[in-house]
């Protein structure tokens, strides 16, 4: 189960978020490539649902993300992520849920790529109020590959990893004060899948 804060932010902002005492040392920084995929007739948007292949560094890595609930940025979901080998989309040695497995199998034949994300994301792992949390600055753009639509990516992910939840609006709330001014940290309910078709459906 992912729970996760997800916040918008403008590139104005950015120099004094990057200026926070809490984000000051250097976090880890990695370049993700992902491409998101779907049947024609969109069978896993119609379950709220995202399949995703990512290349991080020279790791392939498989992802299935369940609907959830997303209520003012805070997403609770259901997530299976695994080395893989691109194109394989082997679901049933990556899904523990064994209908979910066989449907994705079902679905495999039709699945397509629709849309990519290509971004940088700087990653600091944070303690705060009893709790561990992953904060994920990402920027880079979202596009439709064979066609001119893309847009840009800018957010903050705060991702719990151990402690209560409410922590992760309380680190929310501490990151938009900055020494050098107020940061605006916008929740956003619209996860990248759900820009990346938006863009797709426009082609």
């Amino acid at each position: 189960m992912e729970t996760e804060l997800k916040l918008g932010l403008s590139a104005a902002d950015l120099p004094r978020l990057l200026a926070h005492p809490l984000l000051t040392q250097a976090g880890d920084t990695q370049r993700l490539l992902n491409t998101y995929f779907d049947t024609p007739d969109l069978a896993l948007q119609q379950r709220r649902m995202a399949v995703r292949e990512r290349l991080a560094g020279d790791q392939w890595l498989l992802t299935v993300k369940t609907a959830g609930q997303s209520q003012n940025g805070l997403s609770r979901r259901q997530e299976w992520e695994g080395p893989t080998t691109p194109g394989a989309l082997q679901f049933d040695a990556l899904v523990d849920d064994a209908t979910l497995a066989q449907d994705l199998m079902t679905l495999r034949p039709d699945l397509r790529a629709l849309f990519c994300t290509d971004f940088e994301r700087q990653r600091w792992v944070i303690t705060h109020d009893g709790a561990r949390i992953e904060v994920a600055l990402d920027q880079g753009r979202i596009h439709v590959p064979g066609t001119d639509l893309s847009e840009p990516l800018l957010e903050l992910e705060l991702e719990l990893l151990s402690g209560p939840e409410s922590t992760l609006m309380l680190l929310a709330d501490v990151l938009r004060q900055t020494p050098q001014g107020p940061v605006t940290l916008a929740p956003s309910d619209a996860s990248k899948a759900q820009r990346g078709m938006a863009l797709w459906v426009q082609r």
